[in-house]
């Protein structure tokens, strides 16, 4: 019985550091904010914030429960879409917060050509990430 406590206790306090991490991340880079600002849906913010709850909630109830969703391949995909449209959200929100694509321009002296670097970044991804779900994870 003692050990079971201990475990909560250790798990509750790991769940409270890796999501305080996840809370200063999201807003040190500002997601909520620049995403209400660029959609112009201030009216819906608190939506917005309760999405981000939920989906956290949600998706730590899938990791650590066995429950098995039979769902049609579609919803698979347009689980994984946005999936994908998260973490490119994220990956975006960093590389505008470090000025990443401007200093990587001027460093490989394609100042006048982002948009090609931004192209052939966002292109190396999309390929990167079809060879690896069509090579491996078939």
């Amino acid at each position: 019985m003692i050990s079971y406590l201990i475990e909560v206790f250790i798990g509750l306090a790991g769940g409270l550091a890796v999501g305080s991490g996840f809370v200063a991340f999201i807003s040190v880079l500002g997601i909520i904010p620049r995403l209400v600002q660029l959609s112009k849906s201030k009216t819906y913010l608190e939506f917005y914030e309760w999405a981000v709850v939920l989906g956290a909630l949600f998706g730590i109830f899938i990791s650590f429960t066995h429950i098995d969703i039979p769902v049609p391949i579609i919803i698979e995909m347009f689980w994984g879409l946005l999936h994908g449209v998260f973490i490119g959200m994220l990956a975006a929100a960093l590389t505008e917060v470090l000025n990443v694509f401007p200093i990587l321009a001027k460093r490989i002296r394609l100042d006048q050509k982002i948009e090609l670097l931004m192209l052939a970044i966002v292109f190396g991804k999309i390929v990167g990430s079809l060879f690896q779900w069509i090579i491996y994870v078939r």
